[in-house]
């Protein structure tokens, strides 16, 4: 970010904080497809993530008067968003644990033929799509969550490794051999269970009932092919600071990017219409 820019956002946050609803519409709008598509990762599921992005977001209203400009905006809401993110208690996994030795034992012994028809009249190709690209989401929550966090920000993200070491208070050289192995790690898992990104048997058409039966996938809320996706580089600042670690960047193209649900942009406007925006003035 130039000097220029710098100062325009320093003024606009200014406007925020003495209480100016459009400037902090503004602000919020600009980073909330990126915190949400952290939490998304972060914590598995739709639903979850839009409950952390709220918090996330309360959090970034109320400490607007701490930005100085001393790193890129969207950088400093990083630094918020993961520390929040990282110790998330009330999120589906939080509760129910996955490992890898848990997701490859139900790909090798999971009964998917003695299921009945459960796709309620939705394409199989499409609820097959939905099982991909929830399945490699929910396969994040198998790492542990400092593991995650590196992988999202290194993988999704792409973050240069002296922005992501400082977010997560780590050195760039431990970032970089941190991501390295936990990237590995999951491409090692894709080659050898997945039918779609590796040589493994599992393929999402075949397993289309037997994951609506174990509330996997709903055919009355298909999340993921129902999310609009965007570019990455049109979502973050920090694009010009994005660092190629090692050759598995294309291993992992399932990392879309999300714009944020209805019900978020909602959130943003009813906090701005309530009376509760004086908390921003008042932080």
């Amino acid at each position: 970010m130039d000097n220029t820019e710098n100062k325009e956002l320093l003024d606009l946050i200014g406007q925020a904080t003495a209480g100016n609803k459009n400037a902090l519409e503004t602000i919020l709008r600009s980073v909330q497809d990126l915190v949400f598509n952290l939490s998304l990762r972060m914590l598995g599921s739709f639903p979850d993530a839009e409950d952390a992005s709220q918090d996330i977001l309360l959090k970034v209203m109320t400490h607007l008067s701490s930005f100085k400009g001393n790193s890129s905006f969207s950088t400093w809401v990083f630094r918020i968003a993961v520390n929040h993110l990282k110790d998330y208690k009330k999120h589906m996994f939080a509760k129910f644990p996955l490992s890898f030795e848990f997701y490859g034992d139900d790909i090798v012994n999971g009964k998917i033929d003695d299921v009945p028809d459960l796709t309620q009249d939705v394409e199989r190709s499409i609820l097959a799509e939905e099982l991909k690209l929830s399945c490699t989401n929910v396969m994040l929550q198998c790492l542990d969550t400092e593991s995650r966090c590196i992988f999202i920000l290194g993988t999704m993200f792409q973050l240069d490794s002296r922005i992501a070491g400082d977010i997560l208070g780590i050195s760039p050289e431990a970032y970089r051999q941190r991501l390295s192995r936990v990237r590995r790690k999951m491409a090692d898992f894709l080659q050898e269970y997945c039918g779609e990104y590796g040589s493994g048997k599992c393929h999402c058409a075949d397993r289309v009932n037997y994951a609506i039966q174990n509330h996997r996938i709903s055919p009355t809320r298909l999340d993921f092919t129902a999310a609009a996706p965007i570019p990455l580089q049109t979502m973050l600042e920090v694009k010009e600071a994005m660092e190629s670690i090692d050759e598995l960047s294309e291993e992992f193209s399932f990392c879309k990017t999300y714009r944020s649900p209805e019900a978020l942009k909602q959130f943003i406007q009813n906090f701005l219409d309530g009376t509760a925006l004086s908390v921003v003035q008042n932080a």
